[in-house]
């Protein structure tokens, strides 16, 4: 089981992890093993609270396809392992992401004292362009 919160698993069966070339640091190893890792998460597939898949699809993210797929490519370590570590810590935060609740906004009111210091600057504003007229004659 992969452990994303206190209360929330994945079960490994669900997470689709496949070694890859990588492209990264590795010297001559790179041409030959395969320490690279592609990491497939199916979010309408899985076993996630429906809420957490909404916010999830609704999360505007180049690593979630159209069909809800969210796919992690990872390559920044030199060795198999790291990189599967990286990929599934990668995975946890995104989905640790959309688990935080939205905070509401509480609307608020202008200060007595900002209010009176906007219509004290917005009458010296009028009366500055009133004497930019013409003269009466």
């Amino acid at each position: 089981m992969f452990q994303i919160s206190e209360r929330i698993q994945i079960p490994d069966h669900e997470i689709s992890i496949t070694a890859i070339r990588a492209q990264g640091p590795g010297g001559q190893n790179v041409n030959k093993v395969a320490t690279g890792i592609h990491l497939r998460f199916d979010i309408r597939a899985s076993s996630l609270p429906e809420r957490y898949q909404t916010r999830l699809l609704a999360v505007h993210d180049q690593r979630i396809t159209k069909e809800g797929v969210v796919v992690i490519k990872a390559q920044r370590r030199r060795s198999q392992e790291d990189n599967r570590q990286d990929a599934l810590n990668r995975l946890r935060e995104l989905i640790q992401s959309v688990i935080v609740p939205y905070k509401s906004r509480v609307p608020t009111k202008p200060t007595y004292g900002a209010r009176k210091k906007r219509l004290t600057n917005k009458a010296k504003r009028s009366r500055l362009k009133a004497l930019r007229g013409k003269p009466d004659a």
